[in-house]
């Protein structure tokens, strides 16, 4: 099966008799519905619902939780968590040595160990995130290629942190944000864009006949931006783009440009989301 070691990703502990109480009143997941053996996406919200810390979290064990995130936001994720803490019963702390290899293409079977979980952001292929040194490195343009390919956005190289609302970058269908739990840091803002479906920026997968360019680059339709590049591995990337922009330009037949190469936009199959029925007119964009 194929393989990768994740050499940029961190672990943060957070355990104690109140620590799935805690989580649960502060992150978009519904950790009422994670089950063991289970690793979700899920969100730190601003109070106006943008992303402020984005990770996968899984149950480690009695009253604790794994957060795994990246590397270079983990100690300002876990001084966030600690600001929340207050008098909760719980204990935060980040591992000094995060080892992370993620497994695709194979049978998932139920987990017999808390260091093996699976992804479940991947709704048509089984993934499986383990939590231990390995001596061998595996394929990481692989792993990229197959993110991609699965329309899974990630911060850093598919978004900037505080920039995008969940919705804009799919964890409302992935499992990352629980419509149904209680209030949680930015609920308001996020519950507000479910129930009016306002939602206009989405991921979608990128392709071209030529080598895309790189990550940030705009997509240009008749000279107006309509989204942006993130990861690329050749011909193919994920895009946030406005989907109401990306049907005008379908109806009107004008080519999505990204640098030199046309670009064609789809939603990832697995996506419930649709572009509108009636495109968004040149006055209202």
């Amino acid at each position: 099966m194929p393989f990768a070691q994740l050499k940029d990703r961190a672990l943060i502990s957070v355990s104690g008799p109140d620590a799935e109480h805690f989580l649960q009143n502060i992150l978009t997941t519904d950790l009422d519905i994670l089950a063991p053996g289970e690793a979700k996406p899920g969100a730190l919200l601003t109070p106006q619902g943008k992303i402020l810390f984005d990770f996968l979290i899984s149950r480690d064990g009695a009253n604790a939780f794994r957060l795994e995130c990246r590397a270079d936001i983990a100690d300002d994720f876990l001084r966030r968590l600690t600001l929340y803490k207050l008098r909760a019963k719980v204990e935060i702390a980040k591992s000094d040595q995060a080892f992370v290899t993620v497994a695709w293409g194979h049978e998932s079977t139920p987990s017999q160990s808390d260091s093996t979980v699976a992804d479940t952001r991947f709704r048509n292929d089984a993934v499986e995130r383990s939590y231990g040194e390995t001596a061998e490195r595996g394929d990481l343009a692989a792993w990229q290629a197959f993110r991609i390919a699965g329309g899974i956005a990630e911060s850093g190289s598919d978004y900037q942190l505080g920039d995008a609302f969940p919705h804009d970058v799919l964890l409302d269908e992935t499992g990352g944000v629980g419509f149904k739990k209680g209030c949680y840091v930015g609920q308001e803002v996020v519950s507000r864009m479910q129930h009016r479906g306002t939602a206009r920026r989405r991921v979608l997968i990128a392709s071209a006949d030529r080598p895309l360019p790189a990550p940030g680059t705009e997509l240009i339709v008749a000279g107006r931006p309509v989204g942006t590049l993130g990861s690329t591995v050749e011909t193919t990337g994920l895009a946030i783009a406005r989907i109401d922009r990306v049907k005008a330009a379908l109806d009107a037949g004008q080519p999505i440009m990204a640098g030199d190469a046309t670009v064609s936009l789809a939603i990832p199959v697995w996506a419930k989301f649709a572009f509108p029925q009636e495109a968004v007119s040149a006055e209202e964009a």
